[in-house]
């Protein structure tokens, strides 16, 4: 899958991938952006490739060929899924950056883009935020949503403190911010669920769930990913 693609030289490009089998990986297509490339617009951002790389002596291989295995084209034609998109790769990029395959992040992306790209009501702050919540879980970082993650309590749970691992009781609450009854929910439905059943929620539920999955990729991951509006 193509991450991002950044121009370099007179005609190349530098590629950021990521791969089923390898994670991460750097390329460079030269020529690519001359009128006459052999690659065309084979290797944009959000399309997913089947590429021949040769891997020489420096960090970058080099792309050697390429045929197209899911242009997304659809996706590029409406802003909000060509936006989710973006939003998807760019968390992608900056939560996985070793060359170390991670398969369920990546079979996660390519169904996101695969239900952006097929239905335009995939564009919603809700999907995108079980996409992330997903995405979380896929790196290890996943909160914990039945208990007291400091105590253990299974009830009385309102506050949310990513320093703790996750939702927290009235007992433990220090350092915590306000998580409603709905908030929860979301959070729970959101990794319970397929992402193509991703569940709905009003905009103050969301915000708290977008705040806990970010608070919680900054605390454990280190990683500040923008939030999803």
């Amino acid at each position: 899958m193509v991450l991002r693609s950044i121009r370099y030289g007179e005609a190349d490009r530098v590629l950021h991938l990521y791969s089923e089998r390898r994670g991460r990986i750097g390329a460079i297509a030269k020529g690519v952006r001359r009128v006459r490339s052999r690659f065309g617009g084979r290797l944009e951002p959000l399309s997913r490739v089947a590429l021949i790389l040769h891997e020489g002596r420096g960090d970058l291989m080099t792309v050697t060929g390429a045929d197209t295995v899911n242009a997304h084209a659809a996706l590029r034609e409406r802003q909000d899924s060509l936006r989710r998109g973006i939003e998807a790769a760019e968390a992608v990029l900056r939560l996985f950056d070793s060359a170390e395959a991670n398969r369920p992040a990546y079979n996660l992306l390519c169904r996101e883009l695969a239900l952006l790209d097929s239905d335009e009501r995939a564009a919603t702050r809700a999907h995108a935020l079980a996409f992330r919540a997903k995405l979380a879980l896929a790196a290890g970082f996943a909160p914990e949503l039945a208990a007291c993650a400091s105590c253990g309590e299974r009830e009385h749970l309102s506050g949310f403190a990513a320093s703790a691992g996750g939702v927290v009781c009235s007992s433990c609450e220090a350092g915590s911010f306000p998580l409603s009854a709905e908030g929860h929910a979301f959070l729970v439905e959101a990794l319970g669920r397929p992402l193509a059943e991703a569940p709905g929620g009003e905009p103050p539920a969301l915000a708290q769930a977008d705040r806990a999955i970010a608070e919680t990729l900054e605390h454990h991951a280190h990683v500040r990913l923008r939030r999803v509006a």
